[in-house]
């Protein structure tokens, strides 16, 4: 008896796993296809933006076509990464459709005119639009587009960056902080997988970082790792995650005040605007706008050049961090995610001169620590480590983002993250 039982339940199990396989291929090819379309996009505007540095002077004008595109026909997309979380948790009105072009519109608006903006949160938006679109499409019942949505996250952010474990363990992470539901673990890897594959089929091409540093000051031979290396690890972690609180707390107080002092409105992107145009001209550089992977100055600071030996401005992660903070908080469109890599990567660059520790190795734990305190995933993001850097350092990459997690408080870059365990166990 127990047998045919346990037979039964191997079936209904092996059922579900092909129908959900059937479901999901479709979100991960439009998904996959969108997020395509959208990368090679953004590489376009951001050659035009550099070879024409005019364009930054009309980012209050795309503002204000931003402001009025969202208020014409956005509706309840405004709320964009935050919607999708919010339907995951408690279904109700759905994720429109029309989330997907008009955040694809909007921050290739951005970028082209030199908001400091970054990818992820566009990709997810197209994926949770997709996704909920063929969830009314099939039918499916509410508990399956939890799942469903679950997927459309993964499949975004797997695709966007080209990791799809990483984007996996994200979409069960990031809804809830100090909780992770396996309840949509294989329908997850099963999108994020897929999405990556096509892609990459479409010629997409994601840029490559590279940890060179391999020695390490071994005392005792069944101990593999260097005792001092990693207490450096541990303290950089805590300026990790308090860099990530201050991102958060910069770009919520901005926009709240922003809301409460600018009237009309359509003003507040205008004031965002004038204020990237003069922070620009005081510095006396534009390394602080667009994504910010390369730079188009040899010695310019980039996410790429943070990884190399060259000395860069101490204080460059600060000032992408307040880019940033402003050009969102202010009303403009793009993700969180690629603008933190490279507030992590210049930090860890700067921590690394400070504390005497590989230059390479400490961009790329701020590049994964400064977004797991930010988002709340350590877990996920000790995983993107592994995908973009390799195995060599991984005890690093978890000492780096479980360190950064803790120090981040509890005010995220997701006001729908729910809190599920608190960091300390004496808040209640």
């Amino acid at each position: 008896m127990k047998y045919i039982k346990h037979s039964v339940e191997q079936l209904s199990i092996a059922y579900q796993l092909i129908r959900w396989t059937v479901i999901i291929i479709p979100v991960s090819i439009i998904v996959g296809s969108l997020v395509a379309l959208f990368l090679w996009l953004l590489e376009e505007v951001t050659t035009i933006r550099q070879q024409h540095d005019w364009l930054l002077y009309l980012l209050p004008l795309a503002g204000v076509l931003i402001y009025f595109l969202y208020k014409k026909l956005g509706r309840n997309a405004e709320a964009g990464n935050n919607l999708i979380m919010d339907e995951i948790h408690q279904p109700g009105g759905g994720v429109p459709a029309r989330m997907a072009p008009l955040v694809l519109i909007t921050t290739i608006i951005t970028h082209l005119f030199g908001g400091s903006a970054g990818r992820e949160g566009t990709a997810v938006q197209i994926g949770g639009s997709m996704a909920n679109m063929l969830a009314r499409w099939m039918r499916l019942s509410a508990a399956d587009v939890r799942i469903i949505l679950m997927t459309g996250i993964a499949a975004g952010f797997g695709a966007v960056f080209g990791t799809p474990l990483t984007g996996t363990v994200f979409a069960l992470e990031v809804l809830a902080i100090g909780l992770i539901r396996y309840d949509a673990l294989i329908p997850c890897l099963i999108a994020a997988v897929f999405a990556d594959i096509v892609c990459s089929a479409w010629g997409i091409h994601h840029t490559h970082y590279q940890i060179l540093f391999d020695k390490s000051n071994i005392v005792f031979h069944f101990i593999h790792f260097d005792f001092m290396l990693l207490g450096k690890v541990i303290l950089a972690g805590v300026a990790f995650g308090l860099a990530s609180n201050l991102f958060s707390i910069c770009m919520h107080n901005i926009k709240a005040g922003a809301k409460k002092w600018i009237r009309p409105a359509w003003l507040i992107p205008v004031v965002g605007g004038v204020i990237i145009i003069a922070g620009c001209y005081l510095l006396g550089t534009r390394d602080y706008i667009g994504l910010g992977v390369t730079s188009p100055d040899p010695d310019g600071v980039s996410i790429v050049s943070a990884f190399s030996t060259t000395a860069i401005s101490p204080w460059g992660w600060f000032w992408k961090l307040l880019f940033t903070a402003i050009t969102l908080g202010m009303g403009f469109k793009g993700g969180e995610v690629t603008p933190l890599f490279f507030i992590g990567a210049t930090l860890g660059h700067t921590l690394a001169v400070l504390l005497g520790a590989p230059v390479d190795l400490f961009a790329g734990l701020g590049f994964i620590a400064l977004f797991a305190g930010a988002t709340n995933t350590p877990i996920a993001c000790t995983l993107m480590g592994v995908e973009l850097f390799g195995t060599s350092h991984v005890l690093y990459f978890a000492v780096a983002c479980f360190t950064a997690y803790y120090f981040s408080g509890h005010a995220g870059i997701y006001s729908a993250q729910r809190l599920a365990v608190p960091k300390n166990h004496h808040i209640d």
